[in-house]
């Protein structure tokens, strides 16, 4: 995905916040030069406004995911967000399609995730490393299918590619991931990975009172 229009991603604004829909494929953040982001793409926007072209990014999707985003207008409503989100004040909700099933109607996974930079991917250690950080996460079964099973997944951890592999790691690789999902076929890959995050609560950085949304994804994903 190289082009994107941005006000259709925008779910709220005010003054002080930004929160927007990513879509899938499409980055928060890009080093490539050319290359279009949500960030590059919501100063635009502001700039074409008249606005002051400040986008602060608190907090990232890997770039095949899609969900919402929420994003700090000014240094002040960046700070109060950033704080919340180092203490766990965020409700960050996903909904994830896998392959296969579960005897477990909800499940807490606790894993030792350790990153390698150059191949951009995490693994399950059994151990912990000098490099290695837990994760955990939580999810229930929304739904089955005859292939696979549709979970609501809630983050306690915000590790590289965590639910990703963690879930992989549990026998429930996400359709889709190419990346970690051994049984992905090309024709999956294609279709996008199934996961999407749904639902995000906070607390306005300067009306102090609580944020929620929630979007649908799309692509391959079953109707809940």
């Amino acid at each position: 995905m190289n082009t994107i229009n941005i006000e259709d991603t925008i779910l709220y604004e005010d003054k002080y916040i930004l929160v927007c829909r990513k879509p899938a494929g499409f980055p928060v953040q890009s080093k490539r030069l050319g290359t279009l982001d949500m960030e590059c793409a919501l100063r635009n926007y502001l700039a074409k406004k008249g606005q002051e072209p400040y986008v602060a990014v608190i907090h990232r999707l890997d770039q095949p995911v899609q969900g919402i985003l929420v994003f700090a207008k000014d240094k002040k409503s960046a700070s109060n967000l950033s704080k919340q989100m180092q203490q766990g004040g965020f409700g960050k909700i996903y909904l994830a399609y896998v392959q296969g099933h579960t005897s477990n109607g909800q499940a807490i996974l606790v894993d030792e995730l350790e990153k390698d930079g150059k191949t951009n991917t995490s693994k399950v250690v059994s151990k912990k490393t000098q490099n290695s950080k837990q994760a955990k996460l939580s999810y229930k079964v929304l739904k089955e299918t005859e292939a696979g099973s549709l979970l609501e997944v809630s983050l306690e951890t915000g590790r590289h590619h965590q639910i990703r592999v963690q879930l992989a790691h549990a026998g429930l690789p996400i359709f889709g991931d190419a990346k970690y999902n051994l049984k992905c076929t090309k024709e999956d890959a294609e279709q996008g990975i199934s996961l999407c995050a749904y639902k995000l609560s906070f607390l306005h950085p300067v009306k102090k009172n609580k944020m929620e949304f929630e979007v649908m994804p799309v692509g391959n994903f079953p109707i809940v």
